[in-house]
């Protein structure tokens, strides 16, 4: 059973010509009505409206939710990696689970049964019975299409008159001449196109046209179509808000622009960052990940999204610091793997992995970076991440009795290929504040100890309390 604008349709026995739909009841509406209808229905019954988007509750889904009360189009404004495709692609949750259209050959929309657009499914009507016009059922998920801006021409999205059918005798000024571009084929369903800015201006003037007046217009042939299509746009703010990159008309006509915004706190994004992961933490060889190794992983981002040595313009992804948590565990994977331990627990020392997942995903300020290459720039946001996150557990915890411990004169050297039983000799008694501090069992696990002893070497450094040497891969603390 599904629902169909307020009634429920059996998926078996669903109407199969006009004339069994219509004694079914139902009734047409349009796209925004539609989607306003089931959003109401769902709210009021306090469903999920937005799975597994985090960090938005009080900022970007209030502004969704009144779009979509209001009928707009929508243009989701962010920088990379802020979910706005995926918002965009949600927007399905919000139609019905199928719509019954007009079986016809040779029409190329999914006609609404009582409201046709084109004359050849007109004509089908006026010269057939309802028990004669057969309907077929368009499923939620093909209701919906996007496109990427760069190199997208207006055949692509618009369209184009068709030479072959010319040939064919068909009249240059009628809709039979035309080859239907994406957005009328997706008449009563949703089109979504992503960095809006990067469009050709001519297409954009398309775009005007059926924002404005739902038509299409091509080649001068001005061939009137009720197109009933919801239009969804992304774009980044420092292209979108670039004078002469998209035409003021068009952005007359966008209903509401929804900002959407990195995690505004950490734990949001470390929420963000293991839902989206997708790392097996269990199987023959499992990984526990100690929080601060994942408070350091998201800091990465977040400094890099504040330094001046990084060109903010084009943002920071979440990719980002997917990329480098999937490649942290993996190190500590492979560390597991070749010495046989278990459980496998990420280290400071697997961080030195990061140069191959985060190079490529910053964009150096070149007025900032002051000839810095990309490694050395990642080498100090990472140093910064630490330092804070390390700061912060100091300012929490205290941990004197932990820094005092390397004080004494106690030499240590780590490695990601480094035994974890190496570390246990150098520190015996873990000190009971680690437990409290950490939240990992330090005391009877070898691995989750070495990686507390490299956390705290790595924050003592930071703080300039201890010195650091590093030869051939591997790095040695002392005071």
């Amino acid at each position: 059973m599904d629902k169909q604008h307020g009634m429920m349709v059996d998926t078996e026995k669903r109407p199969r010509t006009l004339a069994e739909l219509r004694a079914s009841g139902w009734q047409s509406k349009s796209v925004k009505q539609e989607m306003r209808d089931n959003f109401v229905r769902m709210l009021a019954a306090g469903e999920d409206l937005y799975p597994g988007i985090i960090g938005y509750e009080d900022t970007v889904i209030p502004e969704i939710n009144i779009a979509l009360l209001a009928g707009h189009d929508m243009l989701f404004l962010g920088e990379k990696g802020q979910a706005k495709s995926r918002l965009m692609r949600l927007m399905t949750r919000f139609l019905d689970e199928a719509i019954p259209y007009l079986d016809i050959p040779g029409v190329p929309v999914h006609e609404d049964p009582y409201h046709p657009i084109t004359k050849t499914a007109q004509r089908f009507l006026q010269e057939h019975a309802e028990e004669e016009v057969p309907i077929a059922w368009w499923p939620r998920e093909e209701r919906y299409a996007e496109r990427l801006s760069p190199g997208t021409k207006f055949a692509d999205i618009i369209g184009e008159i068709d030479p072959s059918k010319l040939v064919a005798g068909v009249s240059m000024g009628t809709e039979e001449a035309l080859h239907f571009g994406l957005i009328p084929r997706m008449h009563r369903g949703i089109f979504a196109m992503n960095e809006l800015p990067e469009l050709d201006e001519l297409v954009q003037v398309g775009l005007f046209n059926i924002l404005e007046e739902r038509d299409v217009q091509i080649r001068g042939y001005p061939i009137r179509f009720d197109l009933d299509v919801v239009i969804l746009f992304s774009a980044n703010p420092s292209t979108y808000n670039r004078s002469g990159k998209v035409i003021p008309q068009l952005k007359d006509r966008i209903g509401s622009i929804i900002q959407t915004h990195y995690p505004q706190q950490r734990d949001l994004g470390i929420e963000i960052l293991q839902q989206e992961a997708g790392v097996d933490e269990d199987g023959e060889y499992p990984v526990l990940v100690p929080y601060f190794m994942a408070e350091i992983i998201e800091e990465i981002t977040a400094q890099a999204r504040r330094s001046k040595y990084v060109d903010q313009a084009s943002g920071v992804s979440a990719r980002f610091s997917l990329a480098n948590y999937r490649a942290m565990v993996a190190s500590a994977r492979q560390r597991a793997i070749v010495l046989g331990e278990k459980p496998a627990v990420p280290r400071i020392s697997d961080l030195g992995h990061l140069y191959a997942s985060s190079l490529g995903k910053l964009e150096l300020d070149l007025m900032g970076s002051h000839q810095m290459t990309e490694q050395q720039v990642l080498e100090s946001i990472i140093a910064q991440a630490i330092k804070v996150v390390f700061q912060q557990y100091v300012d929490a915890y205290g941990l004197e009795e932990i820094a005092e411990i390397f004080r004494k004169g106690v030499r240590v050297e780590v490695g990601d290929m480094l035994p974890s039983a190496a570390y246990a000799e150098r520190l015996q008694a873990v000190p009971p504040v680690w437990e409290k501090a950490f939240e990992v069992n330090a005391a009877t696990s070898d691995p989750v100890r070495a990686s507390c002893v490299e956390f705290v070497l790595a924050g003592l450094y930071a703080l300039d309390h201890i010195s650091r040497a590093q030869k051939h891969g591997k790095i040695t603390y002392e005071l």
